[in-house]
């Protein structure tokens, strides 16, 4: 080892304890909960703490099995912004995380079990899943974790797993790759903010000097698909215009999927749904046309051709600045589409919507996530 090198495991030594166990920020006390594996990167340390008299579904885990060793903070944030997407369903979701984005998510069709919804969720982007952590809103039973564990995850986390899933998850012999998954119980995911209005905890992003940003979380004003109606706009060229194409039910309740899905993505996202499932999630592009390429080529690399995106929906974090995005997803199959309102050529999009016999509703806000 060079001069002045250390080890990744002396490293952690010499800094294990150096956090506080209780810190104030902003007249808000926080209690550690404990010293993480490792931050983003394993030379980097880090602590996970819980604010004090505040319900945290989040800060509260209980570790049901554990790994090789603890959580780092990438695992925490994957299990933030898996339950993040879960929250907002009634019926049994299932979110997976990789890299602080949604590889897949899925919730409840009809009455399939949460196998289904798992394999749903997964079979997404099944490469980029691997080593995902698996978030639920809902209890994981055997059946679920025997889905679970025929692929390699590195972490569950729901508000209830079953003794017969535990055993499922510890049976070492049947499944050696997994040996080392975390199991991980959260609080009532009902605690958590969901809508514009509700309390929420504020975010804090830390500049590279030291100075912070302190904003709102970031909620949404779509509640329900009564909030989805047919999108309006009007120019000086071609006066008011509105989408004349009406979704059907099952793409209202995918929209608003999608919609929820895309609070997560890193921005520019888009999310592409079908039957309450995600079909590939276009993410992290500095353009919008990009990001929709980005999720059209998945699925074409998936299914080796666009025949399951017909009649899908879309999406977007922020407003189409031109009519391009949606020609190209229109041409891809996609059938109906949700993004922000407030492009100055929305007039034009959606008279062009209207060309291609696609559906397009609008949002009232932006939803970018710059996390």
């Amino acid at each position: 080892m060079a001069d002045g090198a250390l080890s990744r495991k002396a490293y952690l030594s010499r800094n294990e304890g150096n956090y506080d166990a209780t810190i104030e920020l902003f007249g808000q006390k926080f209690e550690k909960v404990d010293d993480l594996r490792y931050g983003t990167n394993p030379h980097q340390t880090a602590a996970f703490y819980r604010p004090l008299d505040m319900a945290t579904p989040v800060g509260s885990l209980k570790i049901l099995k554990t790994g090789k060793s603890g959580l780092s903070q990438t695992n925490l944030e994957d299990i933030s912004y898996a339950l993040n997407i879960c929250k907002y369903f009634d019926r049994p979701a299932c979110a997976c995380m990789k890299h602080v984005n949604p590889s897949g998510a899925a919730v409840q069709a009809s009455r399939e079990p949460v196998k289904a919804v798992y394999l749903k969720a997964h079979s997404a982007d099944p490469r980029a899943a691997f080593g995902c952590v698996a978030g639920f809103n809902c209890q994981v039973d055997a059946e679920t974790a025997e889905a679970i564990m025929s692929t390699f995850v590195e972490c569950v986390v729901a508000p209830e797993v079953t003794d017969d899933a535990l055993a499922v998850f510890a049976d070492y012999d049947r499944f050696k790759r997994n040996k080392h998954i975390r199991i991980v119980q959260c609080g009532n995911l009902a605690e958590l903010p969901k809508y514009v209005g509700d309390a929420g905890a504020p975010t804090l992003k830390v500049l590279h000097d030291g100075s912070l940003v302190i904003a709102d979380p970031l909620l949404t004003n779509l509640r329900s698909v009564a909030d989805l109606g047919p999108a309006t706009a009007s120019s000086k060229a071609l006066g008011e215009v509105t989408s004349t194409v009406q979704p059907t039910s099952q793409q209202l309740d995918d929209l608003l999927t999608a919609w929820y899905i895309n609070l997560n993505v890193r921005s520019n996202g888009v999310v592409i749904v079908k039957n309450s499932g995600a079909l590939a999630v276009g993410t992290g592009e500095q353009d919008r046309v990009g990001a929709v390429e980005q999720a059209i080529w998945k699925v074409k690399e998936k299914y080796e051709g666009l025949d399951t995106i017909a009649g899908s929906v879309m999406a977007s974090d922020g407003f189409f600045p031109f009519y391009d995005a949606v020609e190209i997803a229109a041409d891809a199959g996609v059938s109906a589409f949700l993004s922000p309102v407030g492009s100055i050529k929305d007039a034009e999009v959606i008279k062009r919507a209207n060309e291609l016999g696609v559906a397009i509703c609008h949002a009232p806000e932006r939803i970018f996530s710059h996390h």
